[in-house]
Formats: C-alpha cells, structure tokens, sequence
C-alpha cells in the first residue's frame, strides 16, 4: 500500500471533483476513485438532456461556468465539469470500483481502501480521511414486478433512434418518464406513458410539462394515468392494473424511469447508520463527517430516499465543509 492520502474520494461527479478541488487548493493529498468515467451519471443521461438548473448554480470550486446559455445542456456540463478536474489536476483512478472502506486501528487510525479495476486486480490504499460521494445513479428503483429483467425492459434512456416505427411504454410520471415520453414522440414512435398518479408530477420542469399536456390532449401521446405495472410477459406485453381492471399493452420496448436510491448497502458495509425509513445516513450537516470518525458522505446520498431534495446547486458546499473538518482534524492532532 501507497503512503497514506489526507483525503480520498469515492465518486468522481461534480459533488466530488468539489470535494477533490478544495482538497487540492488546501496542499492535502488526495485522490478520486470511480466505478466508471468522469461525472458517469451525466454521461448516461439523455443524449439531449437540457439542465433545469442554470449555469450560475452548476458552478463549483470557483471555475466559472463560460457559456453564453441560461441552462446548459449535457455536452456543456461534461465539458466544464472535465474542464474543473483539469485546472486543479486532479488525481483520478477512474474504472476502478471500491470494494471496501474499512477503519483500521492498527493503521494508526486510517481507513483502507480496497478496489478493483476492470482488469479484475484489486488494490488497496490507505487514506486518513474517506469521502463518500457517489451519488445514485448506479442503483434505479425496480416496480419489483415479474418479468422486469426481460432484455427489452430498460432503466435507463439514452435516445430514441432505436425506436422508430415503434411502440414503446415509458413507465414513470417525472421529469425522466415524460422527457424520453416527448423525445421518443417526436423522433417517429408510438409512445404509451404508465403512471400510477392521477396527474404527471407537480415538479416535472416547467417548460417541459405544458408540452407533454398538449401531446396527450391532442392524442399523440397515450396516457394511463393511477395505472400500475403488475408484470411483463413474453416478448412484448406489458400487464397493467387500473381501478381493479387490468389489461395488456403491447410494446416493442419498456423504460422503467421512476427513479433512483442510494446504495444503503455499501453505506453500512462501511459502518455508517442508515435510517431504515427514510434511508438517511447518520452524520452532521455541519461538517458532513458520519458517525464513523473521519468518513464523510456528501451531495445527494445525504437525502436517502428523497432524491429530489439535494442537487448539485444545494450540495457545492458539502467539499469546503469536508476540507474544513479535515484540516481541523489535523492541526488539533499536530497541537497535540
């Protein structure tokens, strides 16, 4: 194992190329370690996903964000967020999956890190402190229905090209469900939108949301509305439920867009308290350090299951925190 890092990030999104920046203007050692590419859940999102957040607000590590549109799109955000882990050179082992975080007294306190990259090789390191900020997008909720893991069922949308000619059921009534809804539409495919509340949700983006109306008003959009999956069958039937009624939609293709959850498991593996209702995590919004000494959770997994309640304008402030806490840490044990 290498020499001990101060600070080492698991998640290399914009939460943590914050965290990693603040780290490296402090002159700690640090480094960001990630299953996947740099900001993975932006590369996955929709092909022409539009930001509702402005740019202004999307902004971390004091890098503004030089774009002449209010609110960039996906290719603009990967751009700047790239863009941040340059200026401040930041150490990344991308494609490397974490394991395990594991406190180890007779490492004099450290934590060690076990990962494994793609080639199947693990390796361990050993850090002082550990930041958790890994988002959520690895880990989709499931309807937990018969059928979900037939190879044309989705849970992920990327782009609608592959559709059309189509007939394809979104399922899910959020900002994910009706965009791909209205992308699918207007890229030629017969769209079937399943949603078990009566309406699509108040807090689908507000230009967005009067479009979807109107396609399924003037009928080129299908709508099933307080309507639930109950199971996919074969190659192609979707068997949904409606006020105790149910019937069969046939699909070329399902996406299962209902959101997302923080990966609890991992969470508790490392000795961190989860609330078992609302899957929060035991820590203190002050310093975002958990009630394991010097392991940190930041951005969205602070939420537990409301996802909607933290983003990356809300959480830009969780790597100074962190980096505050950590230095902290170290000067009263210099002191004494």
């Amino acid at each position: 194992m290498d020499d001990p890092l101060d600070l080492l990030v698991v998640g290399a999104g914009p939460t943590g190329i914050a965290i990693g920046a603040e780290a490296r203007k402090a002159g700690l050692a640090t480094l960001l370690v990630d299953r996947g590419p740099l900001c993975a859940a932006i590369v996955d999102f929709p092909t022409g996903m539009i930001f509702f957040t402005t740019r202004d607000k999307l902004e971390i590590a004091d890098v503004p964000f030089g774009i002449p549109d209010d609110k960039p799109n996906r290719r603009q955000a990967l751009a700047y967020y790239q863009g941040v882990a340059r200026r401040y050179e930041l150490p990344l082992a991308l494609y490397e999956e974490v394991l395990e975080v594991r406190r180890t007294d007779g490492e004099g306190g450290h934590f060690v890190v076990r990962t494994r990259a793609r080639d199947g090789r693990e390796r361990r390191r050993r850090a002082r402190s550990v930041a958790l900020a890994m988002g959520y997008f690895n880990h989709p909720r499931t309807l937990g229905v018969p059928g979900e893991d037939l190879p044309w069922v989705h849970r992920r949308y990327r782009e609608p090209y592959y559709h059309f000619g189509q007939h394809v059921v979104v399922v899910g009534g959020g900002n994910s469900g009706v965009e791909a809804a209205l992308d699918l539409w207007r890229n030629g495919v017969r769209v079937t939108l399943v949603h078990r509340g009566p309406a699509v949700k108040p807090t689908v983006k507000y230009w967005v949301k009067p479009d979807f109306e109107h396609r399924v008003a003037e009928g080129s959009i299908a709508a099933c509305f307080e309507t639930a999956v109950r199971q996919f069958r074969g190659d192609g039937e979707v068997e949904a439920e409606r006020g105790g009624e149910r019937r069969t939609i046939h699909a070329d293709a399902v996406y299962v867009l209902i959101g997302y959850l923080p990966d609890v498991g991992f969470e508790r593996r490392c000795g961190i308290a989860v609330d078992e209702e609302t899957l929060v995590p035991a820590f203190d919004p002050e310093t975002c350090e958990t009630n394991v000494p010097s392991l940190y959770v930041a951005g969205t997994p602070q939420a537990g299951r409301d996802t909607g309640k933290i983003f990356i304008e809300n959480s830009r402030d969780h790597g100074p925190r962190i980096v505050r806490h950590v230095l902290s840490r170290r000067a009263a044990a210099v002191a004494v």
